[in-house]
């Protein structure tokens, strides 16, 4: 198996170099630091498996993946896999979700190590062992503090506080924050279930706005109304989506 080793610790890096290099059929093919080395590096290098540190300066290991454009491993025969590997057990319901192959609690053993990479060569789904450590992490999932937008070579993230709107658009959604507007390639539905739903609520099938962005709702026909925007914007608003806005800023 080529492998990439991604931490942002040298000290760490080095301990799991050395327990890797006790497998024989286990090439390291590259080592990094952060996660745009990482994002370059399992698009040059095509490993089949990445020892992904989380908690990363600039991007951390949820960002890595989405940017390297290899969220599902099943749907490419050249996308990597994924253990994580993190001191912290919070991060893991995210981690299968984005079908990591297994998690590795730091500080492991060699054996949990080697347990890992047989879980890589047999490609099997995660350990019985592992679900009782899912079910505690998905009492204390999180939601999305920022979203991750690649435009080209360049990738903005947006702190979700600064969110006013967002609009389907197709396969995309249009990210509106502080009068500029992003695209990104997910559905509306997929971006809504990671969202603060105290803080975005879906006001119309195309539409989620931040409540705090919100000035007033105001009619917008005999039997529709819009929500008018801090900055004038004006959103329609769904049957459905009219209940809980009116509730949301009152």
């Amino acid at each position: 198996m080529r492998v990439l080793i991604v931490d942002d610790e040298h000290l760490a890096r080095a301990l799991l170099r050395e327990y890797l290099e006790r497998h024989p059929d286990v090439e390291i093919v590259g080592e990094c630091a952060n996660g745009f080395e990482a994002v370059k590096a399992i698009g040059e290098l095509a490993p089949d498996l990445v020892f992904l540190d989380i908690q990363m300066p600039k991007l951390d290991g949820f960002e890595v993946v989405e940017l390297a454009g290899t969220k599902l491993p099943d749907t490419s025969p050249n996308a990597p896999h994924y253990i994580f590997t993190t001191a912290y057990d919070q991060f893991a319901l995210r981690a299968f979700e984005v079908h990591a192959i297994d998690y590795l609690l730091k500080p492991f053993s060699r054996e949990r190590l080697a347990q890992a990479l047989e879980h890589a060569r047999s490609r099997r789904p995660r350990q019985a062992g592992v679900e009782a450590l899912v079910a505690q992490a998905a009492r204390r999932h999180g939601y999305l503090e920022r979203v991750l937008i690649k435009d080209g070579a360049r990738v903005h993230l947006v702190p979700a506080p600064t969110i006013d709107y967002i609009e389907a658009q197709d396969d995309y959604v249009q990210v509106n924050a502080g009068g500029r507007a992003w695209l990104k390639h997910q559905s509306l539905s997929e971006l809504e279930a990671q969202l603060d739903p105290q803080v975005f609520i879906r006001i119309h099938r195309s539409y989620i706005v931040n409540v705090g962005s919100v000035a007033r709702i105001e009619p917008a026909s005999k039997d529709n109304y819009c929500a008018v925007l801090k900055d004038g914007v004006k959103l329609p608003i769904s049957r459905s989506g009219y209940q809980r806005v009116r509730e949301a800023v009152r």
